[in-house]
């Protein structure tokens, strides 16, 4: 049999669905300059162009032109509006800082600007109901049949039983293998419906239309048997990996001259993701400095006359990819502890000073941090950095400690906003914030940076373990 290389299975497909959008963001602003009566101007071009080209830019980087079949509509209406508001903010922000306009506060683009994304999500759940309706009564619609009584199949066939609309009807599992706690999915063993030579037959018969392959890895040479038993019958054949072996973090695939691979640890920040990162980052940076200069500015004052010794602190890190970087904080001790071993600070300890311990409790000697991310060696979101002696400790302690540095430290993250602040005196609360480290970089977006910095913000500073 001929090899050939992986291609995405939807991309005409999302290549239409991008087509329509575009057309709805331009019709909507086309039709209401109709009936405002407004006159064409050469800016109302890049209005319409810039909006397009950035709206259908976050949209892609969010994964809305995934196939429908395996996304949730609710992810596809977070997706749309995020990307529409991300789009119509950069323009209105380019608008007042560049150009000195203020084309986006007329009526009829403040109309344009809530009714597009209304459309765009009217126009999705449309083709979403209109195919969902099709196959409930029986137009395309295919049969699944899945081999391997594994958790993986399970996975697969409550995937398939949430998606009533998508087409997919479960047949069963087919699996030759005697039944095994960890292939039993139930007290209800009819699930398997045959053994592997059952699925031949009803795939020759008409009864299977589709095969998803969830045996494990090391199952390779079964796999192939069974491919080319399968080659004898008209079904489709999907193979599934058992991935989830595997701690997987930021899973992508890739493709080198057709030749396909997956990646089991890589940092989310590569091409233009490290860019977004990047810009938001010195942005906000930049913002956030201008408005706690005069705060920043009162507490090197205070740090100065209640206690001897320099106004800032600085701690060797480590950063991205390992690499050592020295943090900025405001003193908040008598000491300054950079050695191969630094005790973390507790509850009534005798280093803090009494203004530090006010500063390390409202989490304001964190500030001079921005001047990190505004220079890059840290971000505003993140893994919050250990001193080099504590990474030493538990990477050999937390299995996959220190896949937390395959991003930049941050001076907020979403283990922080989840109650994992200050003192990590168990293994439990170290593990605890490691498992949220790892998450925000399994799960990163710019919407989630900005509900982490939103949170941290409601939520406040402090905590009870921050001493």
């Amino acid at each position: 049999m001929t090899q050939g290389k992986i291609r995405r299975h939807d991309a005409k497909l999302n290549a239409i669905a991008r087509l329509a959008d575009s057309a709805i963001i331009l019709i909507t602003f086309l039709a209401l300059m109709d009936i405002f009566a407004i006159e064409w101007q050469q800016k109302h071009v890049w209005s319409l162009l810039l909006s397009i080209v950035l709206f259908n830019f976050f949209a892609e980087s969010l994964d809305t032109y995934r196939s429908w079949r395996g996304t949730a509509m609710r992810h596809e209406v977070y997706a749309i509006l995020f990307a529409w508001l991300t789009a119509i903010l950069i323009l209105v922000i380019a608008e007042l800082l560049i150009l000195n306009e203020q084309t986006y506060a007329k009526p009829f683009v403040a109309i344009w600007i809530i009714v597009t994304p209304i459309e765009i999500i009217s126009w999705h759940m449309i083709v979403r109901t209109a195919l969902g309706m099709m196959r409930s009564k029986g137009l395309n619609t295919r049969r699944v049949g899945i081999i391997g009584a594994t958790s993986l199949g399970h996975m697969l066939e409550n995937a398939f039983r949430e998606m009533d609309w998508s087409g997919y009807r479960f047949s069963g599992f087919y699996d030759d293998r005697k039944p095994a706690p960890d292939r039993r999915l139930s007290d209800d063993q009819a699930e398997v419906v045959g053994n592997i030579d059952q699925l031949i037959r009803d795939c020759k018969d008409g009864k299977v239309d589709v095969v998803f392959i969830t045996l494990s890895l090391a199952a390779e040479a079964r796999i192939k048997q069974v491919t080319e038993e399968l080659a004898d019958t008209t079904a489709s054949v999907y193979l599934v990996p058992d991935l989830f072996t595997f701690n997987l973090l930021n899973s992508r695939w890739v493709e080198y001259q057709g030749i396909t691979a997956i990646s089991i640890y890589e940092t989310p920040f590569a091409g233009v993701d490290s860019f977004i990162k990047r810009l938001e980052d010195i942005v906000l940076s930049f913002m956030i400095l201008l408005l706690i200069a005069v705060p920043m500015i009162f507490i090197a004052a205070c740090i100065k006359t209640t206690s001897k010794g320099p106004v800032f602190f600085k701690q060797t890190r480590y950063g991205m990819d390992g690499e050592k970087i020295r943090v900025w904080k405001f003193r908040t001790m008598y000491v300054e502890e950079d050695g191969p071993k630094v005790i973390q600070a507790t509850k009534n300890d005798p280093r803090v000073t009494p203004f530090g311990g006010f500063l390390r409790r409202t989490s304001l000697d964190e500030l001079p941090q921005f001047f990190n991310s505004l220079g890059g060696s840290m971000s505003i979101v993140g893994p919050r950095p250990h001193a080099v002696a504590h990474n030493e400790e538990y990477r050999s302690k937390i299995h996959g400690y220190m896949l937390r540095h395959k991003v930049k430290p941050g001076i907020t993250g979403l283990a922080q906003i989840n109650g994992y602040r200050g003192e990590t005196d168990t293994l439990d609360k170290m593990e605890g914030r490691v498992k949220y480290d790892l998450q925000y970089i399994q799960n990163w977006s710019l919407m989630l940076d900005l509900k982490v910095i939103m949170l941290t913000i409601l939520r406040g500073f402090s905590g009870k373990n921050v001493y």
